[in-house]
C-alpha cells in the first residue's frame, strides 16, 4: 500500500527559517522566490497551500488555477495583494497575522514621530558633517500634544497606548467605533475633519481598500495645522503624494514620516529626498522578533487548516425544519423584514441559515429573526437552520441598553406614563439598580441627564410584563433616536452621546430567560439581546424553490445533505470557528 501523500506548501516570499521549519514538520515545503505571475499560475495546481508576504500578487487567475488550494497564508497583516473575494468564492481560506507585527509597526510609527519632533536626522547629519548646531535644532515635546489616529485596529490601538505613555491626547477616526471601546482605550472618537484640524500629529493605520485610496489629499492636508506632522506606516496609496509634496514645499504642514510609498522601491522619490521628510524603506514590521513571530503565526494557521479533518454533511448541524417550529425571541422591524422579503424574492436563495437552539420541540432563533419572519410572510413551509447548544457551544449573550436622544425627558416621560400597565416612579440613583435586579414587577429603569432615576414597573398583575416593555420601547423608538450601549454610567454615556436625554437600562437576561420567553410565544423588544456565536456556517445559498416545494421534509433533508456534500468537496461553504456577528442580508 502506498504511503499517504503529504500536503504540499509553496512559499513565494522570504519567510523566517523558524516558520519554514515548523511547516516542514507536517508538509512538503517548496520555496520559490521571485516568481512571475505566469510562473506562479503554472505551478500552483500542485499545491495545497500558498504562503506569501507583500511582494507576491495573488490574482483571481492564480486562485482559480489552484485546484488543490485549501488556504492562502499572508505572513503579515494587509491583504491587499490577495484577491480575497475570488478566494472566498472558491471556498479557499485566507489567513493573515495582524497581531504578530502590530507592536513593531507601532514602535516604528513612534520612531518616525520622535525623529520629526526632535529633528533627529537633521541633528545626526549636521554632526557627521562637523557642525555643532545645538541652538538651531530645537524640537517639539510630545507631552500635552494631540495625536490623531486614523484607523483603530490592532496597530492603531498599540499606537494609542504608546501615545498615552508620552502624555498625549488621543483622537481616533474609525467607522463604527463603539463607545465602549473608545472609553476602554481612553481615546476620543471624532470625525476626520475635526481630527485633522485639532491634531499635532496625524498617523494612518487603515487597510488599503478602494474607498481609502487618496484618503489624505489636498482638502485633508489643508485642514491640518502648519505645525503638524503626517505619519504613514500603512500603505503609500492612502496619501496623494503630489498633494503632500505641495503642502511640504509651501509650508502648510511641518513635516512627514513615511515608511511606505505608492510605488516601491522608492529609491529616487521626491518625497523620500525632501528635507522635511523622514523616510524609511517599508521596514515598519522588520524587526527580528516580528519576522520570527509572523512566520511562526502563519505556519500554525496553515497547519490548523491542512490538518483539520474534512467536514461531512452529517457532522454539520444543519437541518431543514418546519417553519412553525421556529420561533424568534425578539421583535422584528417591519421595514427590515420588507427589505429582506424583496431580496429573497429577487435572489431566490437563503444565503445564511438562522442560528437556533432546541427547546423541547421548538427551535428558538438566537440570530436571524428577520430572516425567519420574512420566510413566514412569504409562506415558505420549511427553512434551513443551524442548531447550536447555547450552554456547551461557547455561545455568549450580551444585554444592551438604549441611549435615547430627543427633545426632553419631561416630554418623553409624559408619553411613557400614558402606556397602559406602565408605572414610572422616581427612586434614588443608588437604589434603582437593586430594585431592577429584584425583578418584582420591575421592567427597566431610566437615568436622565439631570441625574435622576425612574423605575419602570408593572402597574398591576393583570398586565403582561413583556407586552408593557415592548410598548415602552416602541414608544421612545418612535419618539426619538435610539442607540445601543453596554454602559450604565450616565457620565460616560453623556461623553459618548452628547444629545442623550435618558438611558434605558434593562435587567441582564440569561439564555434560559430567552428560551422560556420564546417558548411562551412572547418576544423581547428588538435590540436588547445580542448572541455571539462561534462556529458559524455561512454562504450556503440554499435555493428557495427547494424549500417552497411540496417534497416531504425527509426528502428536503436528504437533498440538503447531498448539496452540502458537493459544496464541501469543492470548498464552496464557509465555516467560521471564530465568533461572527451577521447583519441581516
Amino acid at each position: 500500500m502506498s504511503e499517504q501523500r503529504r500536503p504540499r506548501v509553496l512559499v513565494t516570499d522570504p519567510l523566517d527559517e523558524a516558520g519554514l521549519a515548523r511547516l516542514r514538520e507536517y508538509f512538503d515545503v517548496d520555496t520559490r522566490y521571485d516568481l512571475s505571475g505566469d510562473e506562479l499560475e503554472a505551478i500552483i495546481p500542485e499545491y495545497d497551500a500558498l504562503v506569501v508576504r507583500s511582494r507576491t500578487k495573488v490574482t483571481a487567475r492564480i486562485i482559480e488555477a489552484g485546484r488543490r488550494l485549501r488556504v492562502i497564508g499572508r505572513a503579515g497583516s494587509g491583504l491587499d495583494n490577495i484577491d480575497v473575494s475570488a478566494a472566498r468564492a472558491m471556498g479557499i481560506e485566507v489567513r493573515n497575522c495582524p497581531d504578530a507585527t502590530s507592536v513593531a509597526v507601532a514602535e516604528h510609527t513612534f520612531a518616525l514621530i520622535l525623529a520629526l519632533a526632535r529633528r533627529i536626522t537633521e541633528a545626526d547629519r549636521s554632526l557627521k558633517e562637523g557642525r555643532w548646531e545645538k541652538k538651531r535644532l530645537k524640537g517639539m515635546s510630545l507631552r500635552g500634544k494631540t495625536i490623531g489616529i486614523i484607523g483603530f485596529g490592532r496597530i492603531g490601538r498599540q499606537v494609542a497606548r504608546l501615545a498615552q505613555g508620552f502624555g498625549m491626547c488621543v483622537l481616533v477616526n474609525q467607522p463604527r467605533l463603539t463607545p465602549e471601546l473608545a472609553l476602554e482605550a481612553r481615546v476620543k472618537p471624532c470625525d476626520l475633519p475635526v481630527l485633522l484640524r485639532e491634531s499635532d500629529v496625524v498617523t494612518l493605520h487603515v487597510p488599503l481598500r478602494p474607498e481609502n485610496v487618496g484618503l489624505i489629499g489636498r482638502k485633508e492636508l489643508a485642514l491640518m495645522k502648519p505645525t503638524a506632522f503626517l505619519i504613514n506606516t500603512a500603505r503609500g496609496e492612502l496619501v496623494d503624494e503630489e498633494a503632500l509634496l505641495e503642502a511640504l514645499d509651501e509650508g502648510r504642514i511641518a513635516g512627514a514620516g513615511l515608511d511606505v510609498f505608492a510605488r516601491e522601491p522608492a529609491v529616487d522619490h521626491p518625497l523620500a529626498k525632501h528635507p522635511k521628510v523622514v523616510a524609511t524603506p517599508h521596514i515598519g514590521a522588520s524587526t527580528t522578533e516580528a519576522q520570527r513571530d509572523v512566520a511562526l503565526a502563519i505556519a500554525e494557521q496553515i497547519i490548523e487548516v491542512l490538518t483539520q479533518p474534512a467536514q461531512t454533511p452529517e457532522a454539520l448541524p444543519l437541518h431543514v425544519v418546519p417553519l412553525e417550529q421556529v420561533v424568534p425571541h425578539e421583535a422584528t422591524d417591519p421595514k427590515h423584514v420588507a427589505r429582506l422579503k424583496e431580496a429573497l424574492q429577487s435572489q431566490r436563495v437563503l444565503v445564511n441559515p438562522p442560528v437556533v437552539a432546541k427547546y423541547g420541540e421548538l427551535h428558538v432563533v438566537l440570530d436571524g429573526a428577520t430572516r425567519t419572519e420574512a420566510f413566514r410572510q412569504l409562506g415558505i413551509p420549511h427553512i434551513v437552520v443551524q442548531v447550536v447548544d447555547p450552554v456547551k457551544g461557547g455561545v455568549t449573550l450580551h444585554t444592551w441598553h438604549h441611549v435615547i436622544s430627543g427633545s426632553s425627558w419631561e416630554e418623553l416621560s409624559a408619553m411613557l406614563r400614558q402606556i397602559p400597565g406602565l408605572r414610572l416612579t422616581e427612586h434614588p440613583v443608588g437604589d434603582v439598580h437593586v430594585r431592577l435586579q429584584e425583578r418584582k414587577g420591575a421592567l427597566a429603569y431610566f437615568l436622565t441627564v439631570e441625574g435622576r432615576a425612574y423605575l419602570a414597573e408593572l402597574a398591576g398583575e393583570e398586565y403582561d410584563p413583556l407586552d408593557v416593555l415592548n410598548a415602552a420601547v416602541a414608544c421612545y423608538t418612535e419618539w426619538g433616536n435610539v442607540a445601543r450601549t453596554l454602559m450604565t454610567d450616565m457620565q460616560r454615556v453623556q461623553e459618548a452621546y452628547p444629545e442623550v436625554v435618558a438611558l434605558a437600562v434593562f435587567p441582564q437576561f440569561s439564555v434560559r430567560d430567552v428560551l422560556e420567553i420564546a417558548a411562551r410565544g412572547k418576544r423581547l423588544p428588538q435590540g436588547i439581546t445580542r448572541f455571539i456565536v462561534p462556529g458559524r456556517i455561512l454562504r450556503l445559498n440554499v435555493p428557495l424553490e427547494v424549500l417552497e416545494s411540496n417534497r416531504p421534509l425527509e426528502a428536503k433533508q436528504h437533498w440538503l445533505n447531498e448539496m452540502m456534500r458537493e459544496k464541501l468537496a469543492h470548498r464552496r461553504v464557509r465555516y467560521y470557528q471564530e465568533p461572527v456577528i451577521i447583519l441581516e442580508e
